[in-house]
């Protein structure tokens, strides 16, 4: 079953299920899943995944190499190392860069490709080089050739390309200031998102004020904008998104941008629910709001 792979603990089983921590190994299983004429999906951690009920019809690889090293002030890490992990290593050595992104669950390689960031940084900011397949040979690319934008990358758009590691371009500083400021972070973004708790972090991204229609940007409080963007949250409040459920799946009544499953929800709930926030944005601003999330196994 994918639901082991997804934090929401949604998702039927794979056709074929394979994983590797060889990137030549992982190259080689990619090009046999192209030549089979099946469809295929790669997956990472699954903190931004949202599985089909049914499961896929096809196979499903993913790469599990998780090693973290350092050189300098550069830390080296594989695509499969979490996120968090990556974090705690850096701070440990007095390198400063990714402090910000401490309690965001999931890999290296997820944050890259939906290019991760918290409390007005993103992982772009440090990003130098990654080692990818971009379907054709292993390369390295810079991190300006990721094409990095708010919460996007080239990877979204090219999903041929697969993140096998990256090195990031830290700064030096106290490891006692960076562990402290991470542990308020930390400690902030456990209120908001408890770690048992079955979900995605925010569903929806955050929308960018100035590209708003100026009949919507009116609106806004100033009070709510940060870094230039309003929060999907405050979209979704207005429009009495908090305490909705459908089934098992529901928005927190502290939080309209999170959606949790609070027992055995379902994908079909999950989807449902995401519709009915949309659709009553979409009726009460004229926006249309854009998931975080990525889907496998739906037509």
């Amino acid at each position: 079953m994918l639901a082991r792979y997804t934090r929401f603990g949604i998702g039927g089983p794979a056709d074929i299920y394979a994983e590797t921590a060889s990137a030549e190994v992982f190259v080689e299983a990619l090009r046999q899943a192209r030549a089979s004429g099946l469809p295929y999906v790669i997956i990472g951690g699954g903190t931004n995944l949202i599985v089909s009920d049914q499961g896929f019809r096809g196979i499903v690889l993913r790469f599990t190499a998780d090693g973290i090293a350092s050189q300098g002030s550069a830390v080296e890490a594989d695509a499969g190392a979490e996120l968090g992990a990556v974090v705690d290593y850096a701070i440990a050595r007095g390198l400063a860069g990714l402090e910000t992104l401490t309690g965001i669950p999931g890999s290296l390689g997820a944050a890259i490709y939906g290019n991760a960031g918290a409390y007005g940084h993103s992982i772009s900011e440090v990003v130098e080089t990654v080692r990818l397949f971009d379907g054709e040979r292993i390369a390295i690319r810079t991190g300006a050739e990721c094409e990095f934008q708010y919460r996007e990358s080239i990877f979204k758009r090219r999903k041929d390309w697969i993140i096998f590691s990256a090195r990031l371009a830290l700064r030096p500083a106290l490891a006692e200031e960076l562990r402290r400021g991470a542990d308020a972070i930390l400690a902030e973004r456990n209120r908001k998102f408890p770690p048992t708790m079955k979900c995605a972090g925010s569903i929806f991204k955050n929308l960018i004020l100035a590209q708003l229609p100026p009949e919507v940007a009116a609106q806004v409080p100033e009070r709510v904008v940060r870094e230039g963007k309003v929060p999907a949250a405050w979209f979704l409040e207005q429009a009495g998104a908090r305490g909705l459920a459908c089934g098992e799946m529901r928005v927190a009544d502290y939080h309209a941008n999170l959606i949790y499953n609070a027992g055995a929800g379902t994908a079909r709930e999950l989807r449902e629910l995401v519709a009915d926030l949309k659709s009553r944005v979409a009726s009460r601003f004229g926006l249309e709001l854009e998931e975080e999330v990525q889907y496998v196994g739906f037509a």
